[in-house]
């Protein structure tokens, strides 16, 4: 992240005076602290563009020379940094890291460890604490990884499955079976869940891929309404003006080639895809309204992750929660995230999909995908709680 026209010699040239200044000063503990912190704080706040990068490099001078006890209080930045600071956090961590190596001496393992088995942090900083140490000490992944399976890192829980899928693989048939269905319920990846999918259906198992996931499959769609030449997207059409209003929706509109009414559609795909160029026809031009109902037992924060090749606007209770104007970009799972709070009770989900009037065979898909899960990506079904939101309830009272 350094800025490359920076004059290399100036940062060492400057560690070296910092570094006599707390040698010589008459600093105490709490102002070395004090200035860690500070710097930790610069680098989290970074900006993007640059903005401050003359700052941030002389924080990452006072951290350098702070060694090896800057490194606790960096991944602490990891809280509440910005996509930049992250970068600056990470690259800064990693340099006085291999500083301390260089040096032959022993990165604070304790520290480490109790920083990565603690869910409570930042799952990129309790990675990089883990990568750093893992060169430090090999037999880490074996000692902690297998514990990880439900752990709220997608990376973690990603090595978690690994290792039991190599185990899966090399058991006898009975033993197999079990192995993969546990490492089905930590999955969260997509390939992994299609690989221990194949693994159990081939032994005669059951596996409900749609479920897994927490993917929505029913739904009620009204339309086409008009988006002809693009202009739908920002046209507010009667689903709509309902929908703002607080409205109860009603039966019948008119749509683009005459009256709609609303229909059930269901996804019976393993991945939950709703298809309306194959399960309604490809209109052309055109934009759809759909809507379906998610019952959560308490108040929680969870996520709303789609997937779409087409022009799209999401709703939760009425509120506006995302919106992306871009037709026939490449789609896949989970392509979008959007951090929700689901209300206790039922809970509303919109979508407004639009279509445009490209003839090109690559511009005839018409479908999005849409899962509610956790932070780390497990799928959480209607009725369900994730635990963290369940405590703070219980704590709340």
């Amino acid at each position: 992240m350094m800025n490359k026209r920076f004059d290399r010699g100036r940062p060492q040239v400057f560690a070296a005076l910092l570094l006599s200044f707390f040698i010589t000063a008459p600093v105490s503990a709490r102002d070395f602290r004090d200035a860690v912190d500070e710097a930790v704080r610069i680098l989290a706040t970074a900006k993007a563009g640059g903005q401050g990068s003359k700052e941030n490099q002389q924080a990452v001078i006072t951290l350098a020379t702070a060694g090896d006890k800057s490194l606790m209080p960096l991944l602490m930045g990891f809280e509440d940094a910005t996509p930049e600071g992250e970068n600056w956090l990470r690259n800064t961590f990693e340099q006085i890291a291999d500083q301390v190596r260089k040096k032959e001496k022993q990165l604070p393992a304790t520290e480490l460890e109790d920083f990565i088995l603690n869910t409570n942090h930042s799952s990129q900083a309790r990675r990089l604490a883990y990568e750093s140490l893992l060169q430090q000490d090999p037999g880490l992944q074996k000692r902690l990884i297998p514990a990880m399976l439900m752990d709220a890192s997608q990376e973690f829980r990603r090595d978690a499955v690994s290792m039991l899928l190599e185990k899966a693989d090399a058991a006898a048939a009975d033993e197999a079976v079990s192995l993969y269905r546990r490492a089905l319920s930590g999955a969260v990846h997509e390939d992994q869940v299609s690989r221990i999918a194949e693994r159990l259906r081939a032994a005669g198992e059951v596996v409900d891929i749609s479920q897994h996931f927490g993917f929505v499959t029913t739904w009620n769609v009204v339309g086409p309404f008009d988006n002809r030449e693009e202009k739908g997207f920002a046209q507010v059409f009667a689903p709509e003006e309902e929908l703002q209003n607080s409205a109860e929706f009603k039966a019948e509109y008119a749509g683009m080639n005459g009256p709609v009414k609303w229909q059930v559609l269901q996804s019976e795909d393993d991945y939950g895809i709703v298809d309306i160029a194959g399960q309604l026809e490809n209109y052309k031009g055109s934009l759809m309204y759909l809507t379906s109902s998610w019952d959560s037992p308490v108040q929680q924060s969870l996520q709303i992750r789609l997937g779409t090749p087409n022009a799209w606007k999401l709703w939760v209770n009425g509120k506006l929660v995302f919106q992306r104007e871009e037709y026939h970009r490449s789609t896949r799972m989970d392509q979008y995230v959007v951090p929700v709070e689901l209300s206790a009770g039922p809970n509303q989900l919109v979508v407004k999909l639009c279509q445009n009037e490209q003839t090109q065979d690559w511009a005839q898909k018409y479908q999005f995908q849409l899962r509610v899960s956790d932070s780390a990506g497990a799928g959480v079904l209607p009725g369900q709680a994730v635990a963290q939101n369940v405590y703070a309830e219980e704590d709340a009272r």
